[in-house]
């Protein structure tokens, strides 16, 4: 269920997901073919490249960018905060404290890829089985604040999209 490059320009409905589902989408298809083009052709090397000691590589935004994700499925989809073992196995790309640096690297562009097209592909699996009105369900797992599934998966990508910025500053320095 994959987008035209045309119809990347368009907040629209698409075929398979009830309306504002497919509008969320619509969103999430842009926000991920802008970071691929953002990364497209980088190496190893450049993947794992740092500005400074404090920063993080390109490698571990996109490690990050995918930990989210599959940590907002968890909440969402299965309305329950994470387990201590799911934490354990996502926090490494959630938090990138100071493991991450030694453990996030090496990997190939297609590895990270392949990741983030694997936990998006269960996303769209399962949005294209919910109706709208399950944008509404509000639970409090992981917020200090009420907050809708559809203000979760707004956030998803709008951090998709601010590690895309920090990305592209990043390249611009290689």
């Amino acid at each position: 269920m994959e987008s035209t490059k045309e119809s990347l320009y368009f907040i629209q409905g698409i075929e398979g997901y009830d309306p504002q589902l497919g509008k969320l989408v619509s969103m999430m298809n842009y926000a991920r073919h802008t970071l691929l083009e953002s990364v497209e052709n980088l190496t190893v090397e450049e993947l794992d490249f740092h500005m400074d000691e404090k920063s993080n590589s390109i490698g571990m935004l996109l490690y990050h960018i995918g930990s989210l994700e599959k940590a907002f499925q968890i909440m969402t989809f299965e309305d329950r905060d994470l387990t201590d073992d799911e934490w354990e196995d996502l926090s490494l790309g959630i938090v990138l404290g100071g493991d991450a640096k030694g453990k996030i690297k090496g990997h190939s562009l297609d590895y990270y890829v392949d990741r983030l097209s694997e936990i998006r592909a269960l996303t769209l699996t399962t949005f294209s089985t919910l109706q709208d009105s399950w944008l509404d369900n509000v639970n409090p797992y992981g917020w200090d604040y009420p907050a809708n599934n559809y203000f979760k998966w707004f956030h998803v990508f709008e951090d998709e999209l601010n590690h895309r910025g920090q990305i592209r500053m990043i390249a611009k320095r290689l």
